[in-house]
């Protein structure tokens, strides 16, 4: 099996024939895009797409029996947090092990958190993650900036980020009392200078001062389960951070994008702000449809494997989240992969849930989750699968049509999906650095066979094959795309 790297020019193929191995044939399959659904072959060479189609010219190519299989756009998953510092550890997963388990789960690009540490620059921020990804991501990346300290240098240094190809920066409006929390005041500057300078705010909304208090009042009773980390984090306080996020993007006559949405009533103020014409984007995640509120009630510290934020919620929410997937008020189905291991890291919150670093790993299980529970179950169709995991994140966030189609000219990022593929998630078939997987024992059918990075084979039968350093850092330009806010 030939490993990612630069491929060889030819090698001579038993007959005595030349064969071009920058020249790929994937054949026999049917290609799925957001668009629609059709029996074609794809033609790469160099790295791009060059032809899709029936009738190709194969002279000297190199063919990928693709019979059976599902021909896709490679997947983008534009929530990870890599190597990333928070509540006084690191997340488990670096940019080697966080990039493979991303592969295994058919994901070609993920756009990266890169935070803004106290007293420090967004170019800072930007370097920092640069060197994280250096000589370990075996597919291709970006990032975004969380900006946590507004200061006069700041807001000048804001539009040089686009020059870097970075299309955007994110605000946490929870976690009161950490370097994180975002008062509204600088929220909404944050919101008129980005539209000047032509970059998309992400917000994780969840009102941090009600947050704060309810941990307050809940430690004050002796409450330290973690099931109390969902029980202070309610879903009205998602719902008004979202809907206040959302009104202040409107009076700064600003796009905005708000993550993780976890339940109906932030969905709803999404869902009145598309009405009202606005351009909101909205994101949800694998975790609140696989898991719920009684995962984190388990008994003892259990609990503490299913900490994230916001919340597991009660499966109720759930018809929502799959009709706001289906009609469009949510366009991107991203991990926010953010993995601590069980042992030594979750275990800080024992004597306190608000220790508890939030996080769940999930690049891996994320397209793998909506095709069981979506796709299979009559919830989506097969492009909307597509569209929701790649073409949407592409064009939202700056990377189409380089990424996220099967078009000539865009980089051969491909996913061959066996829709028969069965696989029960363990904690030793993972391909992450986590003691565990909160999805533990379920059963997944539909996933990837193999994944290609421009045109090279990064995963295959369940190995991972790609070398680590091969992937590359991708520029992005953001326009707010009218239309696609509100319906797909």
């Amino acid at each position: 099996m030939r490993r990612r790297g630069r491929p060889l020019q030819s090698e001579i193929d038993p007959s005595g024939k030349e064969r071009d191995l920058s020249r790929l044939l994937f054949t026999g399959g049917t290609v799925v895009t957001a668009e629609g659904s059709y029996p074609a072959d794809v033609l790469v060479e160099d790295e791009k797409i060059v032809a899709v189609g029936t009738n190709l010219d194969t002279n000297g190519t190199e063919t990928v029996d693709a019979s059976g299989k599902l021909i896709m756009p490679g997947f983008i998953d534009a929530h990870t947090h890599m190597d990333m510092p928070f509540g006084g550890t690191v997340t488990a997963d670096d940019w080697a092990t966080g990039t493979e388990t991303a592969a295994a789960g058919g994901t070609t690009m993920i756009i990266d958190f890169a935070l803004q540490s106290e007293g420090g620059t967004l170019a800072g921020a930007f370097e920092t993650w640069t060197e994280k990804a250096a000589g370990k991501a075996v597919i291709d990346y970006g990032f975004h900036v969380a900006i946590t300290d507004l200061r006069d240098d700041i807001k000048t240094e804001l539009p040089s980020l686009a020059e870097k190809g970075v299309a955007s920066v994110k605000i946490f409006m929870a976690y009161k009392g950490t370097p994180l929390y975002t008062e509204d005041d600088d929220l909404f500057e944050v919101l008129q200078l980005s539209r000047e300078a032509g970059v998309l705010v992400l917000v994780h909304a969840e009102n941090g001062d009600v947050i704060s208090k309810l941990q307050e009042q809940a430690l004050a009773r002796g409450d330290i389960a973690p099931k109390f980390h969902a029980l202070t984090r309610p879903p009205e306080v998602e719902a008004e951070a979202t809907n206040r996020a959302i009104r202040l993007a409107e009076v700064a006559g600003a796009p905005i994008l708000v993550v993780h949405v976890s339940c109906a009533p932030a969905l709803e103020a999404i869902h009145l702000a598309h009405e009202r014409g606005q351009t909101v984007y909205a994101e949800t995640c694998p975790q609140y449809f696989a898991l719920e509120y009684e995962d984190l009630a388990k008994e003892g510290f259990e609990g503490a494997k299913y900490v994230c934020s916001p919340p597991l919620r009660d499966p109720s929410n759930r018809p929502a989240l799959w009709n706001g997937l289906k009609t469009g008020d949510l366009q991107i189905f991203g991990s926010d992969h953010c993995a601590f291991n069980y042992e030594g890291q979750k275990e800080l919150g024992k004597d306190n849930f608000v220790n508890i670093p939030n996080g769940l790993p999930g690049a891996e299980e994320r397209a793998m989750t909506l095709w069981t529970l979506g796709v299979r179950e009559g919830k989506l169709s097969e492009n909307q699968f597509v569209a929701v995991l790649s073409t949407n994140q592409a064009r939202i966030y700056g990377a189409y049509p380089k990424k996220g189609t099967l078009a000539p000219g865009a980089d051969a990022d491909i996913v061959l999906w066996d829709p028969d593929l069965s696989i029960t998630a363990t904690a030793g078939n993972r391909h992450g650095n986590v003691d565990y997987t909160p999805y533990e024992g379920m059963e997944f059918h539909g996933g990837p066979a193999s994944v290609y990075v421009r045109g090279g084979l990064v995963y295959k039968d369940g190995e991972i094959v790609g070398e680590r350093g091969s992937g590359r850092f991708v520029e992005r330009s953001f326009t707010a795309t009218k239309g696609l806010e509100a319906r797909v």
